[in-house]
């Protein structure tokens, strides 16, 4: 008996499929188109603090790259690093480390991960960042556009939404090329929280949390599922304490996440470094899964066409960069909030005359 293998073989047309589902940025240029392989894959890493080197290792153990490019400013600090993991050789896969404080080392990178600038003090909100790293990024994006003009740009300093804004108007890459870190994590804490109180494994709870990765991002309770079931309902009605202060409760515990992290070790870490290698493997392995992620939103949900502000959305990631992005259904109050996220990016890109 013939088995049926596709959708397609039961007469549905599969011709712009998921066109339903997603839909591009507002960008000039079309999304680059996805491509074979190329048999030897780099990954240049810009910055190696406590976070570049965190992703550094994740993409190593988890064989992403052939060949991994470390810079940094400080030399001596980049050798020891770069030679720290020169010596896990045995224990690890086949992968070419280089370094240099000169970023003609990321030449014909497949990704470019930008984790440089200053280091979040406690109590500093993501945005107060921002004049310290902008100057940085100047003396950094050019070089790196010009050494690997096909690159993806994956950005993961703070504040990352405007810094990636920034990014792409000094790289000139089409915006579908231009990525940020985004609430990749923040949306795997709310996960985490949703799975611990309902003792499930956080891989089968869905939840997303939009908008900026800071003090202004919108928490989706409409959406969140548990094994393909809307969760919101049955934990409201099992559970009188979950009203819509308990809501906001939770989501200023998710957003504070970070700033807990670093008022008990004084950095984060471990957890960007698996949320940037996942957005990797779904990148250069052309995995199509989606992620929220910091991308052009202008046209989404109400944002301004003219508004060219980046910030986080459920995206499919490919090996062409953002795919497209999920037309979510938002009730009007996430709505809201979104466009106020929106608001308060947009001014703070409005400053930086770019």
């Amino acid at each position: 008996m013939h088995k049926t293998s596709s959708l397609s073989e039961l007469g549905f047309d599969a011709s712009g499929a998921s066109s339903g589902f997603f839909r591009p940025v507002a960008d000039d240029c079309p999304a680059t188109p996805t491509t074979a392989h190329r048999r030897l894959t780099k990954i240049s890493v810009i910055g190696a603090g406590n976070v570049g080197m965190a992703i550094a290792q994740t993409i190593l153990t988890q064989n992403l790259a052939d060949e991994i490019a470390l810079v940094d400013a400080l030399p001596d600090k980049l050798r020891g690093e770069a030679l720290d993991l020169q010596h896990a050789a045995a224990f690890l896969p086949r992968v070419r480390i280089v370094s240099s404080t000169d970023a003609a080392v990321t030449r014909n990178s497949d990704l470019v991960i930008i984790t440089a600038g200053a280091r979040q003090i406690p109590g500093e909100t993501r945005l107060n960042l921002l004049q310290r790293n902008v100057a940085l990024y100047r003396k950094i994006v050019p070089p790196v556009a010009e050494h690997s003009p096909e690159a993806l740009l994956l950005l993961v300093s703070n504040p990352v939404d405007v810094l990636t804004y920034v990014a792409w108007k000094l790289s000139g890459f089409p915006a579908s090329r231009v990525i940020g870190s985004g609430t990749n994590l923040d949306s795997s804490r709310f996960r985490s929280l949703i799975a611990e109180h309902l003792d499930v494994n956080a891989q089968d709870v869905q939840a997303y949390m939009v908008g900026e990765h800071g003090d202004s991002s919108v928490a989706i309770w409409s959406s969140i599922s548990v094994g393909g079931m809307p969760a919101l309902k049955s934990l409201r009605d099992s559970h009188r304490s979950f009203d819509e202060a308990a809501l906001e409760g939770i989501r200023r515990t998710v957003v504070g996440g970070a700033y807990e992290v670093i008022s008990l070790k004084g950095y984060t870490s471990w957890a960007i470094g698996y949320s940037v290698a996942s957005l990797a493997a779904s990148l250069l392995r052309d995995q199509r899964r989606v992620h929220p992620v910091s991308v052009l939103a202008a046209g989404f949900h109400g944002i301004s066409d003219g508004h060219e502000v980046f910030l986080s959305l459920p995206a499919r990631l490919g090996r062409g960069g953002v795919l497209g992005v999920a037309e979510m259904e938002l009730t009007e109050a996430e709505a809201a909030q979104l466009r106020r996220s929106a608001k308060t990016l947009w001014e703070n890109c409005q400053l930086l005359d770019l």
